[in-house]
């Protein structure tokens, strides 16, 4: 690739077996300050809910503190569920985030429940589950956002404040061609969850770019890809990693998720034939090696996707790999020239 590859960071707070949801929480920061000093260019955080493997349920609340622990970096939700919430509120949020932290305030969208479907009905009980009410959400909020009014709004005499002279960047998060079309038409950026599905992804960059959309916030096609991540430079780690997240994701497609296990819990563990078929997609979901491997198979992938920023969740038992990881990741790429 021609160009620099931005790398930035995707933070579930997720919480080890064993932890606990504050002591997640206190690594996030740990790790946002990190960031904020490698260089990477954002740091977003997820919204779940009814788990207890992740403590990322109000990214709102967190990205006002990381934003106030950090200098550079842009702060932002990877992402706010939409459909669980009034979007005036989350026009309201995003903009006392943006009057706090002018520039640095990303607002990442996404429309999937965050967890499951009872709870997504009591966190907004007129949640109906349709992409019509969706659509005038993303209406409403691009409204509430830059002080315009659509055809046939139901807000001309509301608005969100506080009123700013800058707006946060919007991006819509997706797994499918159907969210990137959505994108394309509300002139929003789009970062691909290769992490989740690592099928089609490329093809749906491209059909966003060629449907993009010029809007108030974006006049080109802005596009990233999110991908699992793990590098060390001990081979053994990375054996054991690999491992670990293997177990990990072969058991939340069984809805069993009880925080992230070390290698002595899981090693002696033995899959069946479905499971290591499983195994085997799920490697797609991923990179973990050493430096060379990594940095190899990062940059195929952004050359794949035709993009220049990728998006790196990474997740241990231990803490100290974990940032080890992000601090390779950021020499790899010389991410502070």
């Amino acid at each position: 690739m021609s160009y620099k590859i931005k790398l930035s960071v995707l933070d579930q707070s997720p919480i080890r077996k064993g932890g606990t949801a504050v002591q997640a929480l206190k690594e996030s920061v740990l790790l946002a300050k990190l960031a904020d000093r490698m260089g990477y260019t954002r740091y977003w955080v997820s919204e779940h809910h009814n788990t207890t493997s992740l403590a990322g349920s109000t990214p709102e609340v967190l990205i006002a503190h990381l934003a106030g622990e950090t200098e550079h970096i842009r702060v932002g939700s990877g992402g706010v569920m939409l459909p669980n919430h009034s979007a005036l509120k989350v026009a309201e949020n995003f903009r006392m985030l943006e009057a706090l932290f002018p520039g640095r305030i990303d607002l990442g969208i996404g429309r999937a429940p965050g967890g499951d479907r009872i709870t997504s009905s009591i966190l907004n009980p007129s949640n109906r589950f349709k992409e019509e009410d969706l659509l005038q959400q993303l209406i409403d909020l691009q409204d509430y956002l830059h002080d315009t009014h659509s055809p046939g709004a139901s807000h001309q005499n509301v608005r969100a404040i506080p009123v700013t002279d800058t707006a946060p960047d919007l991006w819509m998060l997706t797994s499918s061609g159907e969210s990137g079309v959505i994108a394309a038409h509300f002139g929003m950026g789009v970062s691909f969850a290769h992490f989740i599905n690592p099928v089609g992804g490329p093809q749906l960059i491209r059909a966003y770019k060629a449907r993009f959309t010029p809007s108030e916030q974006l006049k080109e096609p802005q596009a990233s890809v999110g991908i699992f991540v793990f590098c060390s430079e001990d081979e053994v780690k990375v054996k054991q990693t690999q491992a670990v997240m293997d177990w990990q994701l072969v058991n939340i497609g069984k809805g069993i998720s009880n925080g992230f296990p070390s290698y002595e819990d899981i090693r002696s563990t033995v899959y069946s034939e479905s499971e290591q078929q499983l195994i085997g997609y799920n490697r797609q979901r991923m990179v973990v090696g050493t430096p060379e491997v990594v940095k190899e198979k990062l940059t195929s992938l952004a050359v794949e996707y035709g993009v220049d920023e990728i998006v790196i969740a990474t997740i241990t038992y231990d803490f100290a790999d974990r940032l080890r990881s992000y601090e390779l990741l950021a020499e790899l790429f010389e991410l502070k020239k």
